[in-house]
């Protein structure tokens, strides 16, 4: 006799589906917050787009940054200019020597992104170290490190900045290690509050009770309950570090010329402010977006990871 097939039972009518009852997973309520969250959405897409157009420049730009000039070919209009002297080949123009503009704001990226970037690195290690040390230990340890951070708070970070290059000499990787060291106070300050407040709860003091070593409490137990505020703080010193280097770069004691930065562009364009604004407007405007793209990422991030502190 043939197997006879089973009927499926139906569900009566009125009751509530097994999905129903369950709550989503936690994956699933993470991906729901993300794609609804504006500032992720919206500061991702754009640090994203300026990512790409960094990593692949020597694919999209149509000229070299540096070698490619013409006197001749100098101040060239945009593309929404309606003038005469509009070159297509140049569709954001050109600059003073010629330049392409379109392929400088490319590699700027490069620039800005490299020290942003790198400069967070070294200040989330020293900040995060002296920071959790602190916090966790207390006592002489946390008088201390909270002299040092004081020390570095009483310092103008710029005018710091300013004299430490002028003596040393600018380039892009002192640049880097001077801006590494001198903004990783707010880590240091951030990291030492979350840690007093974490390290007196119950699953620490149980953790320190079934002996696990320090660098297992701070390692295990500290450091992923504290990761929501290191990624606001890391961010925030990102931005700060590229608007530093934008400033440092248009005093004249930056990344320093020909090599196209940002902050260099306007500095070079400065003269040009009231006849050519464009000069200026193009890579303060890609600033603009660079800084408010990190901050409404870092900002975003944090409310998903931890949305139960929103307001």
């Amino acid at each position: 006799m043939a197997p006879q097939e089973s009927t499926p039972i139906a569900q009566p009518a009125g009751l509530p589906t097994a999905e129903e009852i369950m709550e989503p997973s936690p994956m699933a309520q993470m991906r729901k917050r993300v794609f609804g969250h504006y500032g992720i959405i919206i500061g991702g897409s754009t640090l994203l787009l300026i990512v790409l157009v960094a990593i692949f420049a020597p694919l999209l730009a149509p000229f070299d940054p540096i070698l490619d000039q013409d006197l001749a070919d100098k101040l060239k209009p945009p593309f929404w200019h309606d003038s005469p002297k509009y070159d297509p080949a140049h569709p954001l123009g050109t600059d003073l020597q010629g330049r392409d503009y379109l392929t400088r704001l490319m590699y700027g990226a490069q620039i800005s992104l490299l020290i942003g970037f790198s400069a967070m690195l070294i200040s989330l290690v020293i900040g995060t170290t002296l920071g959790v040390a602190a916090g966790y230990f207390g006592g002489r340890v946390d008088i201390i490190i909270t002299f040092i951070i004081t020390t570095r708070l009483s310092m103008p970070v710029v005018l710091v900045a300013l004299a430490v290059v002028s003596l040393i000499g600018s380039s892009l990787w002192i640049v880097i290690g001077v801006l590494g060291l001198l903004i990783w106070d707010q880590f240091a300050v951030v990291m030492r509050s979350a840690t007093m407040q974490i390290r007196n709860l119950d699953y620490v003091a149980a953790a320190r009770a079934c002996g696990c070593s320090t660098f297992h409490i701070v390692a295990k137990e500290i450091m992923p309950n504290v990761v929501n505020h290191l990624i606001v703080v890391a961010t925030l010193e990102m931005a700060h570090a590229i608007l530093l280097e934008a400033a440092l770069s248009f005093l004249g004691l930056g990344v320093q010329p020909p090599t196209p930065s940002w902050g260099l562009m306007i500095s070079e364009a400065k003269g040009m402010m009231f006849f050519d604004a464009w000069l200026i407007g193009i890579p303060g405007a890609a600033l603009f977006a660079l800084i408010l793209s990190i901050n409404l990422l870092g900002d975003g991030v944090r409310d998903v990871t931890a949305p139960e502190n929103r307001n």
